[in-house]
This record gives structure tokens, C-alpha cells and sequence, in this order.
């Protein structure tokens, strides 16, 4: 099977990153657009890695601030992949949600995410690449990164 756009979900933790990587050499075997997508919440609680020093921001004003810091993380990103074509995408809303609407939006034909939160009671309460496997309309590649 041959992958045209693929769409890779992350939130710059260190098992993210292990997806993005296994993307990354997809989009280069099968010579696909690569589209990275950060879904930010907006909820106060929310955090989100900024590209600086690892640190974590939240943002009680609903989400610019959260945003800036994805799309910063985002651009980043972008910079270390060579020789793919890459657009990035961020959207406020639940990461899975906006992994899906993303991947429908560019019709992507493959979405990668990392097995993060598919053991123990996240996988019972919901987790984001359970959630993206069973709302997907393409395939679904779930990375082994936990």
C-alpha cells in the first residue's frame, strides 16, 4: 500500500516524538505530504510543552496562548525534516478529535499516533489513539512508544 498524506499527532513528549520519527519514514518510503498536528484544550488545566527547555505553559484565557506555544513546537518540528513536504496544523479542542478532523480535512490516507495511554485504566477510560482508531475514516498506525 502506497501513503500520499499522513498525518502524525504529537504534543512533543519523547514517545510522541518516537511516532513522528516512524512518520517521518513513512512520508520518505512512500514520498506523501507529512502534516503534524498538535491538538491543544482549552481548558485552564491543559499544558502543553513549549520548545524551550521542556517546559509547560497553560493558558486560563482559552487556548492563544497554548496555540502559539503548539504552533511554535510545531514549526520547530517542521525544521528538523528534510526533503518531505510538511504543513502543520493546531486547533483547540480534544487532540484526538482534532488528529481526525485534520486528517479528514487534507484526506489523508494514514494517521500515525504513539501508544501512549493504551495501558491500564486510560486505555478503559479513553485514550488518544484509541479514540483516533475508532473515529478515523483511514488507516490508523498506533507507533509501540510506551
Amino acid at each position: 500500500m502506497v501513503f500520499s498524506s499522513i498525518v502524525v499527532g504529537t504534543d512533543g513528549s519523547e514517545t510522541a516524538s518516537e511516532a513522528v520519527a516512524l512518520a517521518v519514514r513513512l512520508a520518505r518510503q512512500n514520498s506523501a505530504k507529512l502534516h503534524l498536528v498538535v491538538g491543544v484544550h482549552s481548558s485552564a488545566a491543559a499544558t502543553v510543552p513549549v520548545p524551550t527547555g521542556g517546559s509547560v505553559a497553560a493558558d486560563p484565557s482559552g487556548g492563544p496562548l497554548l496555540r502559539k506555544a503548539a504552533q511554535s513546537l510545531l514549526e520547530r518540528l517542521s525544521e528538523t525534516v528534510e526533503d518531505l513536504d510538511v504543513e502543520i496544523h493546531t486547533d483547540v479542542g480534544n487532540p484526538a478529535e482534532v488528529i481526525v478532523r485534520v486528517a479528514d480535512e487534507v484526506g489523508a490516507d494514514l494517521i500515525v499516533v504513539g501508544s501512549k495511554g493504551m495501558r491500564g485504566k486510560r486505555r478503559i477510560l479513553g485514550s488518544v489513539p484509541n479514540s483516533v482508531a475508532h473515529k478515523a475514516g483511514c488507516h490508523v498506525l498506533v507507533a509501540k512508544t510506551a
